[in-house]
């Protein structure tokens, strides 16, 4: 079963230490690039090789792959090798929930620009 964190429970816990901090910064950072959001968007529907995230996504594929070791770093991707190919999947269900609820917080926001 996934705990799901409460805005409630998350008043209650104590301030998130000095290193919580700077390692949540740090995947909030790699979360702040659109190629990075739509690989990961891509991951969320089924595992994928750089190639098949290359073409789909139209971005090269040295440019994928730069992005997936930073994920992979991050343990936001995972990889698992097939032969001579490796198939990325997001890392766990966090990693799907995370993404889910800053996909549904865009749905609420206004249309601006």
């Amino acid at each position: 079963m996934v705990s799901m964190v409460t805005a409630e429970t998350r008043r209650d816990a104590s301030p998130l230490s000095v290193a919580d901090a700077e390692r949540l910064a740090e995947i909030m950072q790699a979360l702040a690039s659109p190629a990075r959001l739509r690989i990961l968007s891509m991951l969320s529907a089924r595992p994928s090789t750089v190639t098949e995230l290359s073409e789909q996504l139209q971005i090269g594929q040295t440019t994928v792959s730069n992005h997936l070791r930073l994920l992979r770093h991050l343990s936001l991707v995972t990889g698992s090798r097939a032969g001579r190919h490796i198939h990325y999947s997001l890392f766990d269900d966090h990693v799907t929930e995370l993404l889910d609820e800053a996909i549904g917080h865009l749905e609420h926001l206004p249309r601006g620009g």
